[in-house]
């Protein structure tokens, strides 16, 4: 895939971005009261605490939400239209909800709540992008 465009990691995001280089997700816990949280920040919404640290995430969810992208907003993408974003609530925390592309799967199979995996995408040498596929049950 030709993104095009890459994600730019920030202060609080660029570990997370390191760990799914390394094929591994991760979410950050508050050093002070424990909460899990992502998207990455400085402080803790709970206890406002700065201290925090990366724990692994189950890498499991359910679908929250999607949209369909018919939209080619980056010419590298125009092969890639239409596609499926997700918002997937993952298993770890009701507050933890992550996007991602739909992989393996027909959109056609969406629903909310269809139960999902993470799985890692590498783009090129440099980029690792999360996307969900449906899971077995």
């Amino acid at each position: 895939m030709n993104l095009g465009v890459r994600p730019e990691p920030d202060r609080d995001s660029a570990p997370w971005w390191e760990a799914v280089r390394r094929h591994e997700l991760t979410v950050q816990k508050c050093g002070g009261c424990g909460t899990l949280r992502f998207p990455a920040r400085a402080v803790c919404n709970r206890c406002r605490s700065r201290a925090s640290e990366w724990v692994p995430a189950r890498g499991t969810g359910r679908v929250y939400s999607w949209i369909v992208n018919h939209q080619v907003f980056m010419p590298g993408m125009r092969d890639l239209v239409p596609f499926p974003v997700l918002l997937v609530r993952l298993d770890d925390g009701d507050d933890l909800l992550m996007y991602g592309n739909l992989a393996e799967a027909s959109p056609d199979l969406l629903r909310p709540g269809l139960r999902v995996e993470a799985v890692f995408e590498d783009v090129d040498d440099q980029t690792t992008l999360i996307n969900w596929r449906p899971t077995v049950t």
